[in-house]
């Protein structure tokens, strides 16, 4: 039976064990315990009644009842009951009204296999989700720091980390390339995340993320701690290389002496926590040309040209410095550019020079041959910083006139050919783009302008699933490695001197509007075949 008194004292004694076991308030057992037994009891009174169970805190008692509705004629016994009868039951009904409740008490009884499974099920489900959300709770505020477990076990090149109370996972994309790692080994990781999850791990680990090497120098370094020392970024090649950018905020400081320490202490506790990744450790300045010639280290850089607004850097050294600024397989510079969020383009002092002699000689011809002009004048206007006919259409004839040479009314007659070439160009490249035959798409997609399209339609780029197949590199241009010689790769749109970025998002927004139109087309096509079965069966 289940209302005799060594029941009643088991369930508070369970209650109290699972709580002080879990972590969890006794009060959400007893909850659980109540939810399982009236899940019983339906399965016993028949699943149409309302059972509501309630457990006495102080001695165990258990209650059974049934929840009814007052109603002046009741049709269904098991949901409806009349005033009458309701307070034959208790007399205190009587103050009661129709369409109030009342409980009804139903008499105990012996669970069964299947009744006592089922309360079983009610409670461990119940418990194991109280248990995740104390978790959740208790490593919420977690996520971005370092912890520390114990390797429980492996599954499927994930590593499963007892945290204490609760168990986390490494998965094997942030895991250290080549870590062996063993059930029972001591293992710190950065709290990448803490999610609710339905099943398996909330927790998750990272030992490849850059943070993570952050994190240990905070750990080792105390005037990182103390706010004296500012890291400012970092990037890593798992396994293999990091930098870490570092500012002094007191001036007084050396921010990269103090992090390497005392004959390398300090960094040597974080390069052996790393599996001996190799970690450059770059001064920072406001300047990004500093801060790229200190992170290309060990190649001495003879200069750098900056482009704050696209985001670029032309870094120029000299031929046997090139392969140390580049490293093995494109690592050194790889890891700069993540370090400092520019674009990197090396080149040596030679190939910087012709491109600046090949850019001033196009320009040059440009304004020659568009503007009528003769070869001096053209040279005049490229010296003084005018790099295209849009920059003369829309400059002063004031600025014009203090370019040695140039009179108000020549000035006046310059900016009047820029316009008309300006107008005549675009017509032309409207009408060349409908020979060419682009899609509509392509051609309203925003961010494209008419002069990229007519290059995207010579290179038979025609429709906007053409384009959103492309990589960034594609658009931009890339530097690549051919039997150990660096070659530039012209990218389609190199001449619009687009930055990665601004290609990625081209790239991205037509990748979503053309998946999109493909998915309903092909949801169309479904719907067209589904039909079609549907006559077929009929017919």
């Amino acid at each position: 039976m289940l209302n005799r008194r060594a029941d009643k004292l088991e369930l508070i004694r369970i209650a109290e064990a699972v709580a002080l076991e879990k972590s969890i308030d006794k009060e959400l057992i007893i909850n659980s315990m109540e939810n399982g037994i009236a899940k019983a009891a339906k399965s016993k009174f028949g699943s149409e009644n309302q059972i509501e169970v309630k457990i006495n805190r102080d001695n165990g008692d258990i209650g059974i009842f049934r929840k009814l509705i007052i109603v002046e004629n009741p049709e269904n016994i098991n949901l409806e009951i009349s005033l009458k009868d309701a307070v034959e039951i208790n007399e205190n009904n009587k103050d009661k009204k129709i369409g109030d409740e009342i409980l009804q008490p139903l008499p105990s009884f012996d669970f069964g296999r299947i009744a006592a499974q089922t309360a079983k099920q009610v409670i461990t489900f119940n418990v194991r989700e109280a248990e995740r959300e104390r978790q959740y709770n208790d490593f919420k505020d977690k996520k971005d720091t370092v912890l520390s477990g114990i390797v429980k076990r492996l599954e499927f090149g994930n590593v499963i980390v007892d945290l204490g109370r609760t168990e986390s996972i490494i998965q094997k994309n942030e895991l250290i390339p080549r870590e062996n790692i063993k059930a029972g080994d001591r293992i710190k990781a950065y709290c990448l995340d803490v999610r609710r999850e339905p099943r398996g791990q909330q927790i998750f680990l990272s030992r490849a993320h850059p943070k993570f090497m952050e994190k240990l120098f905070i750990q080792e370094v105390p005037e990182i701690y103390d706010g004296l020392i500012e890291i400012k970024s970092s990037s890593r090649d798992p396994g293999s290389r990091a930098k870490i950018c570092v500012k002094a905020v007191d001036t007084s400081l050396d921010p990269v002496g103090a992090c390497v320490g005392m004959r390398g202490s300090r960094v040597q506790a974080v390069v052996n926590e790393l599996q001996g990744e190799k970690i450059d450790i770059v001064n920072w300045s406001e300047d990004p040309a500093v801060v790229v010639a200190n992170a290309l280290s060990p190649a001495e850089v003879q200069r750098v040209n900056v482009n704050n607004e696209e985001k670029k850097l032309d870094v120029i050294l000299s031929e046997e410095n090139l392969s140390k600024a580049i490293g093995r397989r494109g690592q050194n510079v790889r890891l700069a550019t993540k370090l400092l969020n520019y674009e990197i383009n090396i080149m040596t002092d030679e190939e910087d020079s012709e491109r600046r002699q090949l850019e001033f000689k196009e320009k040059t011809d440009n304004f020659v041959k568009n503007l009528e002009l003769d070869e001096t004048l053209g040279q005049l206007l490229v010296a003084e910083g005018y790099s295209s006919i849009d920059d003369i259409k829309d400059s002063d004839p004031e600025l014009l006139t203090k370019i040695e040479g140039i009179e108000l009314e020549t000035a006046k007659e310059l900016i009047e050919r820029a316009k008309e070439f300006h107008q005549k160009d675009q017509e032309e490249i409207s009408n060349k783009i409908k020979d060419l035959g682009l899609e509509n798409d392509l051609i309203n997609h925003k961010g494209l302008t008419p002069g990229m399209l007519v290059t995207l339609g010579e290179n038979k780029i025609l429709t906007l699933t053409d384009f959103a197949d492309l990589a960034s590199d594609e658009l931009t241009g890339s530097y690549d490695v051919i039997k150990g010689e660096r070659i530039r790769i012209k990218g389609y749109l190199e001449e619009f001197a687009l930055s990665k970025k601004e290609a990625d998002d081209l790239i991205m927004s037509a990748r979503d509007k053309a998946y999109k139109d493909w998915k309903m087309e092909n949801g169309k096509k479904k719907i067209k075949v589904i039909n079609f079965w549907k006559q077929k069966q009929n017919y």
